[in-house]
């Protein structure tokens, strides 16, 4: 007798249910009477608590804020906190580590988005994983009709670079293309050094930011510096570039990052050789800002061609094994590597 074929097994992880509540970047946040503040990015998530609050206290000064902690949360403060006090103050509560709360404030929680205080505010962090994700989905199915505010990392150096031009826009500032790619190449391990960078720098400066500018605040930055050899090693300045490695190195720079840099700015160049589309066409596929595109071509303008970007290429590879390890003498193999670098590959 045959038998029938056993079923497929099912999917081990169910599809992300679609949400039913407005989506809105951190920029764009306005109150409401629960907010979802969700992403990574928390220096981004400070600045939407620090805005709503602005817009609430513009409002009606006297609103009250309320910080709750949802790791340590005691049964019943939420109902307490939302509850109309005596001259009908609105309130703000905001409440920190959603996704470390404990089983007392989800209780509490899912009970107040049923029929949340319509003069509160409620906010809500969460910074990602699976603990509150019953929370998360009762209010994305539009229970309390809340607003999630999206905080994504701001991780790539084209996200750096609009989130920079956008902070000096908000500001009614302006910035050069080459100040911009300085701020971003000084702060490029840290998206929220470089929102405090560009904040010195709108406080501290009236007219546009220029290269100049950046380069006095900070130019002492390590990888200001190894995008300083870099350039002047591609542009074949090959005595400029040893200079400045030297000022590098003097600095404490490290030559694991300075190689680093040579790596990235190399590879964009191998990527756009040949390449006819546009660099705005370009920036999506590349992971590249089209400023960076551009300045690629440029640079590969100055000298090289297929063979000496090939043959550049394997003297970082060999810089950066010996800076990791592999030589007694990384400072040499940094040098051999601008050489050849400085040399369009040809050294």
């Amino acid at each position: 007798m045959a038998t029938k074929p056993a079923p497929k097994a099912a999917a081990k992880t169910a599809a992300k249910p679609k949400s039913s509540i407005p989506t809105v970047a951190w920029d764009q946040a306005k109150p409401a009477p629960i907010l979802l503040v969700t992403g990574p990015e928390g220096f981004l998530a400070d600045r939407v608590n620090t805005s709503v609050r602005d817009d609430l206290r513009a409002a009606d000064p006297n609103v009250e804020v309320h910080e709750v902690d949802a790791t340590d949360y005691a049964f019943g403060t939420l109902m307490t906190l939302a509850s109309p006090s005596l001259f009908g103050e609105p309130r703000l509560i905001r409440v920190s580590n959603v996704e470390k709360c404990n089983d007392e404030f989800l209780e509490d929680a899912l009970k107040y988005i049923e029929m949340p205080d319509p003069d509160t505010t409620l906010v809500l962090r969460h910074g990602g994983g699976v603990r509150g994700k019953k929370l998360l989905d009762q209010i994305r199915s539009g229970v309390g009709g809340a607003t999630e505010v999206l905080c994504a990392e701001i991780k790539s150096d084209s996200d750096k670079h609009d989130f920079c031009l956008a902070e000096f826009k908000r500001a009614g500032n302006t910035i050069t293309p080459g100040a911009t790619r300085a701020l971003v190449s000084a702060f490029s391990s840290s998206a929220s050094e470089l929102a405090n960078a560009c904040a010195q720098l709108i406080a501290d400066s009236d007219g546009a930011i220029d290269e100049r500018i950046v380069d006095q605040y900070y130019g002492g930055r390590v990888e200001t510096t190894a995008f300083k050899v870099a350039d002047f090693a591609v542009a074949g300045r090959l005595g400029d570039a040893l200079i400045s490695l030297r000022h590098a190195l003097e600095s404490g720079a490290d030559p694991v990052p300075i190689v680093a840099t040579f790596a990235s700015k190399l590879r964009l160049m191998a990527k756009v050789w040949g390449e006819r589309r546009s660099s705005n066409e370009l920036a999506g596929p590349l992971g590249a800002a089209p400023w960076q595109i551009d300045r690629a071509r440029r640079d590969l303008q100055s000298g090289w061609d297929e063979q000496g970007i090939r043959r550049a290429i394997v003297a970082i590879a060999e810089a950066d094994a010996n800076v990791k390890g592999a030589s007694r003498d990384p400072v040499f193999a940094v040098e051999r590597m601008i050489t050849v670098v400085a040399n369009y590959g040809r050294a």
